[in-house]
C-alpha cells in the first residue's frame, strides 16, 4: 500500500485547565482561567478544519473530556479523531505502577462517557514516560504513541527495557509492536507561545510559520512516506493571529505535490500495515536496534 509522499497530521492537545493543574501544579484561579480559553478556540478550530476538509486528531486528558463534554462530542461527531492523553495532564513518572495504570484507566473511562470512544493511539501529557509506559501501552492495546524524539519524519517502532547507565554503555532494549509517530518541541506551539515561568512564549506568528514551512519544505524533498506532526493546543493556537498563520500553512502544505492530511491512527494504520514488526527488524531499519518482543496476548 502506498503512502502519500508525506502525511499531514494536525494535532490539538486540548488540556484545557489539566495542564495547569497536573503539569503546573497549580491552584492559581488566574492561571487555571488560562486554559479555559481552550473551550472558547475549539469551536474556531473546528470551524477552520471543516471548511478545510481536514481530520486531526484531538489529544484529550480524562479530566478536560469531563468538565467539556459537549465540546469533545463536537470533536468526535466532526469525524476527527480523539486520543488518550492521561487523566489530568500529570507525569508518568510521578507515579507507581498502580497510580500511571489508574491514570490510563481514568482517561479511558472520561473518554468513554464524553462521547464513547476508546482511543487506539497514546500522547502522554509534557511527552514524560516512566520506564513502565511503553509496556503499559502495549498491554492496554495501543495502536501507537506520539510522545517520543528518537526521529522527526519518520516512524519507527516503540522499544522498552532500555537501559542508559552513566558509566557503562548504552543498552537497547526490546521492540514492541506499537508504532511510535514522532514529535518534536520545534513542531510544538506551547513553547513559542505560551508565556510560563520561564519567560519563555509570545513570539510573534511569523518567526514560528516560517520554522514550520522550512521543516515541511525539508520532510517533503527528503524523507518520502514521512509524517510531518505538528502539535498544537487550542488554549494557544486559538488566538486569532495563530490561527490565521495556521490557515496559512495550510495553503502552503497544499501547495505541494502528493501531500495528505490524515489523522495519527489513519498515519499509523497504513505505515504498520506496510511495515509489519518483524520485517522492518530483518529488513534493517535505523532504529531497530533491540531483539523483536512479541505483543503479549490475554487468553
Amino acid at each position: 500500500m502506498d503512502q502519500p509522499r508525506l502525511t499531514c497530521c494536525l494535532t490539538f492537545d486540548f488540556d484545557a485547565m489539566s495542564v495547569w493543574i497536573g503539569s503546573y501544579r497549580s491552584s492559581n484561579p488566574s492561571e487555571i482561567s488560562r486554559g479555559e480559553f481552550g473551550a472558547v478556540a475549539i469551536p474556531r478550530i473546528l470551524d477552520l478544519l471543516q471548511r478545510r476538509s481536514i481530520l486531526a486528531t484531538f489529544c484529550i486528558p480524562g479530566h478536560t473530556a469531563l468538565a467539556w463534554p459537549d465540546l469533545v462530542r463536537a470533536i468526535h461527531d466532526g469525524g476527527h479523531e480523539i486520543a488518550h492523553h492521561g487523566w489530568v495532564h500529570e507525569n508518568p513518572a510521578d507515579f507507581d505502577e498502580a497510580g500511571e495504570r489508574r491514570n490510563l484507566e481514568r482517561g479511558f473511562e472520561a473518554l468513554d462517557k464524553a462521547c464513547g470512544v476508546r482511543p487506539v493511539g497514546y500522547r502522554s501529557p509534557a511527552w514524560d514516560f516512566s520506564e513502565r509506559t511503553a509496556d503499559l501501552l502495549e498491554e492496554f492495546g495501543f495502536l501507537y504513541d506520539s510522545s517520543l524524539m528518537g526521529d522527526d519524519f519518520t516512524p519507527y517502532y516503540m522499544r522498552t527495557g532500555d537501559k542508559a547507565p552513566a558509566t557503562e554503555p548504552y543498552e537497547f532494549g526490546a521492540h514492541l509492536d506499537v508504532v511510535e509517530l514522532p514529535v518534536t518541541w520545534g513542531l510544538d506551539d506551547f513553547p513559542y507561545f505560551e508565556l510560563d515561568s520561564t519567560g519563555g512564549g509570545l513570539k510573534p506568528a511569523f518567526h514560528v510559520e516560517e520554522i514550520w514551512r522550512q521543516e515541511f519544505t525539508w520532510a517533503h524533498a527528503h524523507v518520502p512516506g514521512g509524517i510531518y506532526n505538528l502539535t498544537m493546543h487550542p488554549q494557544v493556537i486559538g488566538r486569532g493571529h495563530r490561527l490565521m498563520m495556521l490557515e496559512r500553512l495550510i495553503d502552503f502544505f497544499c501547495e505541494h505535490d502528493d501531500v495528505a492530511f490524515d489523522t495519527l491512527a489513519g498515519y499509523a494504520s497504513r505505515w504498520a500495515r506496510c511495515n509489519p514488526l518483524a520485517d522492518w527488524i530483518t529488513g534493517g531499519s535505523l532504529h531497530a536496534r533491540g531483539p523483536l518482543r512479541e505483543r503479549q496476548t490475554s487468553t
